[in-house]
């Protein structure tokens, strides 16, 4: 659907992060059906860690949003595997799928604490796995009065991914 890094849903996040909080947020390389893009996301964490982490990634937090959530859930399952996942994961509106990925299943491999935010009237994508994988696994999960979209719903979005992350990221460094 083109979602880039100027969406307004990734923008409401950014914006109620504290304000010594770096936030990236970034364009994938061209597209490659879900693989190439959790290999940019994988570099993008790993570059955050390297600028902003804490030797063991604990500063360090992901956001998603619909492809970009599925993405970041399969990206978090394989940090995990590599005993590199961040501090904590926040997905809005997750799918399924990303054609032969399985995001709703990758949620069992997420070693960090994860948050779920999906619309109860989205019928874009298939989030019912993911919800329900997140709710097996004791993730925070938090249904929206919205559909896949969230229109008039930035604010609620992200002070809930915010306030998330507020509570996991820690004591932000002096140097920002």
């Amino acid at each position: 659907m083109g979602g880039t890094r100027t969406d307004r849903r990734l923008q409401a996040v950014a914006d109620q992060l504290d304000p010594d909080v770096a936030c990236l947020r970034f364009d994938y390389g061209p597209w490659d059906e879900g693989r190439g893009e959790v290999t940019d996301c994988r570099n993008a964490l790993a570059w955050a860690r390297d600028e902003y982490g804490d030797g063991n990634g604990r500063r360090v937090g992901l956001f998603g949003y619909s492809f970009g959530a599925g993405v970041a859930l399969v990206a978090a399952a394989r940090e995990s595997v590599d005993g590199t996942c961040p501090a904590a994961v926040s997905v809005l509106a997750p799918p399924n799928r990303l054609n032969d990925l399985e995001a709703a299943r990758a949620i069992a491999d997420i070693a960090c604490d994860l948050q779920v935010l999906y619309g109860e009237r989205d019928t874009t994508v298939d989030w019912e796995p993911a919800v329900e994988a997140a709710h097996e696994t004791g993730a925070e999960v938090t249904p929206l009065p919205a559909d896949h979209h969230f229109v008039g719903q930035d604010e609620k979005v992200g002070g809930a991914a915010a306030s998330f992350f507020r509570a996991r990221l820690g004591e932000p460094h002096e140097d920002g």
